[in-house]
């Protein structure tokens, strides 16, 4: 009698298949995890873009940035500003939305004058997944002008010195 070819896998194939499959799914997700995460960055800086802008206006109205006091509310709330004179050259609301948190829900850094950059520029901080100021995850709103090493490059598109006087 003649014995039949067995047709099938045998159980170390079927292993050796299951485990390519887990390994290939391992790099797939972590290849989707990067992605999301970046995704929140470029979200965050989009945002920042937005407020940039209306930084903008709000400078050609006032003829100066938000006082640290004032923050970036005083954009859509007229009654955050300081001086009650500054009321009339306000043509607000610069933002439509009231944004006060990043995208990891956590609270919005202002800063005027800046620390970062030049003195007369401000800084917009979101301090990233890790909720802590300083660390790797920031993002802000000169995260663009960084080079290659992370330092921060003049550009002469940005104004500095003497055509920011009057911003205080």
């Amino acid at each position: 009698m003649r014995r039949r070819p067995t047709t099938g896998f045998t159980l170390f194939e079927l292993l050796i298949v299951i485990s390519i499959i887990l390994a290939l799914g391992a790099i797939v997700s972590v290849s989707f995890m990067t992605v999301g995460d970046q995704a929140d960055v470029d979200i965050q800086r989009a945002q920042f873009d937005q407020i940039d802008s209306a930084m903008k206006r709000f400078r050609m109205d006032m003829k100066r940035y938000p006082s640290d006091d004032e923050g970036i509310a005083v954009l859509w709330n007229k009654e955050l500003l300081e001086d009650d004179e500054d009321a009339t050259a306000w043509k607000g609301p610069y933002m439509e939305d009231a944004v006060s948190t990043d995208r990891w829900n956590n609270e919005l850094v202002y800063r005027f004058p800046s620390e970062l950059v030049e003195e007369t520029k401000y800084d917009l901080v979101s301090i990233g997944p890790d909720g802590e100021e300083g660390t790797d995850d920031d993002v802000t709103n000169h995260d663009r002008r960084k080079n290659a090493d992370g330092e921060f490059e003049t550009d002469d598109s940005f104004p500095s010195g003497a055509s920011d006087s009057a911003t205080g």
